[in-house]
């Protein structure tokens, strides 16, 4: 069952190559009642799933308008700009959304380390047969990444 807004419903039967108008989207976007996104961060060449993280409405258009990736950080309930302060930024190489808007897509240039684990990637735990392993190191110390 889709619970997508009426923008999004007539949005499936869109033709390839078909463009929308960006407000108009942005305005049908089903923000969650804290006004967030979930975003998942892929890396563009590798394809390589680095980490997920929340956007709001603010993070989502700096990221556009500056080419660098910006998040609502939920633990200090601020904008996070990914590497102000580790310095491990990401640069927007795309930007999707699914099919009923609710979940972002981007493709980034990830500097170093994404996870603050200082790992590459924030999924590095695998399940087994019953176990969850660790499936890569740091890159990084954590203690240098702030």
């Amino acid at each position: 069952m889709s619970h997508a807004s009426p923008f999004f419903k007539q949005a499936e039967t869109a033709t390839q190559g078909q463009e929308f108008d960006w407000q108009t989207v942005l305005s049908a976007l089903p923000f969650n009642a804290d006004g967030l996104l979930p975003a998942i961060a892929q890396q563009y060449d590798s394809k390589e799933v680095l980490m997920l993280a929340w956007m709001n409405q603010t993070a989502l258009e700096e990221s556009l308008e500056t080419g660098r990736v910006c998040y609502w950080s939920r633990s200090r309930q601020k904008l996070w700009r990914k590497g102000e302060s580790s310095g491990q930024i990401q640069l927007l190489k795309s930007l999707q959304l699914d099919c009923d808007g609710d979940a972002i897509l981007l493709q980034v240039d990830q500097t170093g380390p994404a996870c603050h684990t200082g790992r590459r990637s924030c999924f590095y735990f695998r399940y087994e047969q019953g176990q969850l392993i660790v499936t890569d190191k740091p890159l990084i110390d954590p203690a240098e990444l702030y």
